[in-house]
């Protein structure tokens, strides 16, 4: 029973990950900018499971890879946090919300996008820089998985 799960588990991921259609997945109207720059240079401590450990849940981690579920509960603010490999989000649930450079600087309102992000929505993502999400609802819990791809 615990192997057929595994296996169900395993291919809902990759059909999640993989898969051509065009529901669920990010369009060209809906690329958000997100600032990076070099791991290296990014604090130890500030790493997403060290840094904000109540949002992020390694879920599996190997030589390969790190496997994130990521929640952000309504009105809550995550700690400032970075992600030093290059990641796919699926992202299934989200109201408004507003991400934040390290510094405290605006990367990105829902708010001020000129259409509604549509979920359930996939995304790759390049390292991301020091940050903090702010979930701006009052009932949606923000939920997705993070598939970091160590180097």
């Amino acid at each position: 029973m615990k192997s057929t799960f595994k296996i169900l588990l395993a291919v809902l991921c990759f059909t999640a990950f993989t898969t051509n259609s065009v529901f669920g997945q990010i369009t060209d109207e809906q690329k958000l900018s997100y600032k990076t720059g070099n791991p290296a240079d990014w604090p130890k401590d500030q790493d997403a499971v060290v840094s904000a450990p109540n949002n992020h849940k390694i879920l599996l981690e190997n030589d390969k890879v790190r496997v994130l579920e990521v929640t952000i509960a309504p009105k809550e603010i995550e700690p400032v946090h970075h992600h030093q490999w290059p990641s796919v989000l699926y992202i299934m649930e989200a109201g408004d919300f507003i991400d934040r450079d390290g510094e405290g600087n605006v990367i990105m309102d829902t708010r001020q996008i000129p259409e509604p992000l549509v979920f359930p929505m996939t995304m790759y993502k390049e390292p991301e820089a020091p940050h903090s999400v702010e979930n701006l609802s009052d009932t949606k819990t923000i939920r997705l998985i993070r598939v970091e791809m160590k180097q």
